[in-house]
């Protein structure tokens, strides 16, 4: 049974699903969005009831051309609201991609992306705002968590 309750005003959090990949080399695959300075990893918001893992992949296969099976969560990242909703980010772990990989960005008018790029892990401050940066060198400096759905390992 249900408490209405519980949904009466359910919190307002939006989840971002975001995908960490590397080449061989160790370099990290950033995106460019025109609508904000700086690069970022690549991903997005998660639909309602659509698993993370999911639409994390969703968003990287939009924004990139990649298809990629995740499994494993890198960091989990919580931001205040400021002037946009409180975000809970969870960083997947996209694997290590040969340096022969093709990156495949859609059309700036379609994507909002001005592009993609493998960046040295070194150089993320240099091309990400500080927080976004600070999140992606975390996520590269720990192990994983695996990815549930109510309690099993997501496929």
């Amino acid at each position: 049974m249900q408490d209405p309750r519980l949904l009466a005003k359910p919190p307002v959090c939006r989840l971002g699903c975001l995908v960490l990949i590397r080449n061989q080399r160790g370099d990290v695959l950033l995106v460019d969005p025109d609508y904000m300075d700086g690069m970022i990893l690549p991903g997005g918001s998660a639909r309602p009831n659509e698993p993370p893992h999911l639409a994390a992949a969703r968003h990287l296969h939009a924004d990139t051309g990649l298809i990629v099976r995740l499994t494993d969560i890198l960091a989990v990242d919580f931001t205040p609201a400021d002037r946009y909703l409180q975000r809970l980010n969870l960083v997947f772990d996209g694997g290590t991609v040969p340096d022969s990989t093709r990156i495949t960005v859609p059309s700036q008018r379609r994507s909002g992306l001005l592009g993609a790029r493998f960046v040295p892990a070194p150089d993320l401050p240099d091309f990400m705002a500080p927080s976004q940066a600070a999140r992606a060198t975390e996520a590269l400096a720990h192990r994983s968590l695996p990815v549930l759905l109510h309690g099993q390992r997501a496929a």
